[in-house]
């Protein structure tokens, strides 16, 4: 009798465990194009909707125009949507926004600050459709002031990397001008070598710290390190960008392709069972739990990763279809708004509680994020 119990404890063992490996393999199976881009379309739809007039000022705790880095990396998204599928209404909606703003920077032509450079990745984007002079006549204005100039320690937060690095990129191609790219390294390696004292980038764990604010003796409740996770998601597509614009025999490119596999390195062990990054990587116990924006950067990063064959693709692809699975079926809600997304700010206690029905203060770059990781995943066979 009692073998005959054994017996089915055993069988009920293998039959667990054979569901539990299908469920795996199941959990690890590709999402077909077509469901990848109806969640994207679906999320961007409720965008649009939401704002019909793409000129129109954002008003949160203050009114500000609607051409900020925030609007800037939603329309990054917006664009990759278009690569995949070209519809009129996304470009025009994108055209509109750029003569909305007189394709202008919001500080004018000698506007030096990353966040509103965001915008000209756009206008870059736009002018290489339809190469009219004015999409792109004051955004390269101010670079050229940039790259004509000493001054080094514009980028000193790490955020600035990925809403500025990518124009400077795209303009040394087009223009065939090293001289962006030199300026770009120069700005960049700063940023990571010497901004806050010693630089923003810890070697040792391949993060960034997100500003001198948080560089050791700094710590998290935990008593590690502070590595935001949208921060660290914004100097992943930084790389990116730069990587996927820049020629393969541009100045620099090693050493920046070098940087983004060490954090590719590092992000797989600090991922969550669930498929999320925290906002905090090194501590999950301060605001643990499920966040879109950077998560959706990590995604993008790995995914155009294994795309190049930069990534090992049976170590990655499960980590990228278990985080874009996530982010589809617990975050996008049925009528396309997105939940789980930490608002504006630089740290993981900002924009908190974080949760699907929490709404951040701006809901467009969030949407920018999601529509990156998505156009990579899409790629993906």
């Amino acid at each position: 009798m009692r073998f005959m119990l054994d017996i089915k404890k055993i069988s009920c063992g293998l039959l667990g465990l054979g569901l539990l490996l299908a469920g795996s393999a199941t959990a690890q199976q590709l999402p077909k194009k077509k469901e990848v881009l109806k969640k994207m379309t679906q999320a961007n739809a409720y965008f649009m909707k939401q704002w019909p007039d793409p000129g129109k000022d954002i008003m949160t705790n203050k009114l500000r125009p609607s051409h900020i880095w925030t609007r800037g990396v939603y329309y990054e998204g917006l664009m990759a949507l278009y690569g995949l599928d070209k519809k009129k209404q996304y470009y025009n909606y994108a055209v509109d926004w750029g003569q909305k703003h007189q394709w202008g920077l919001r500080n004018g032509p000698t506007d030096r600050n990353a966040d509103n450079q965001c915008a000209g990745q756009t206008y870059l984007d736009l002018y290489q459709i339809d190469p009219q002079p004015e999409r792109i006549k004051e955004l390269k204005a101010a670079i050229d002031n940039m790259v004509h100039s000493d001054k080094v320690d514009d980028w000193w937060w790490i955020d600035a990397l990925q809403m500025a690095m990518p124009v400077f990129a795209k303009l040394g191609v087009m223009t065939k001008d090293t001289a962006y790219y030199g300026k770009m390294y120069r700005l960049y390696s700063h940023t990571k070598l010497q901004q806050g004292g010693h630089g923003l980038y810890n070697a040792q764990d391949s993060l960034w710290w997100r500003d001198k604010d948080f560089v050791p003796p700094y710590q998290e409740p935990n008593g590690q390190d502070c590595y935001w996770g949208r921060g660290n998601g914004w100097v992943v597509a930084a790389l990116v960008r730069v990587l996927d614009i820049m020629p393969k025999d541009a100045p620099h490119r090693a050493e920046y392709e070098q940087t983004y596999l060490q954090m590719m390195r590092a992000l797989p062990r600090l991922q969550r069972p669930d498929g999320y990054w925290n906002v905090s990587l090194h501590d999950p116990t301060h605001f643990g739990g499920k966040e879109l924006s950077g998560t959706a950067l990590f995604t993008y990063g790995m995914a155009w990763g294994v795309r190049q064959g930069l990534l090992d693709k049976a170590q990655y692809q499960p980590l990228i279809i278990k985080a874009w699975n996530a982010m589809a079926t617990e975050c996008v809600h049925p009528d396309g708004a997105l939940g789980y997304v930490q608002g504006t700010g630089k740290e993981p206690k900002d924009g908190q509680p974080v949760s699907y029905t929490s709404k951040p203060d701006f809901e467009d770059y969030g949407l920018g994020c999601f529509l990156l990781a998505g156009s990579e995943v899409y790629k993906l066979k």
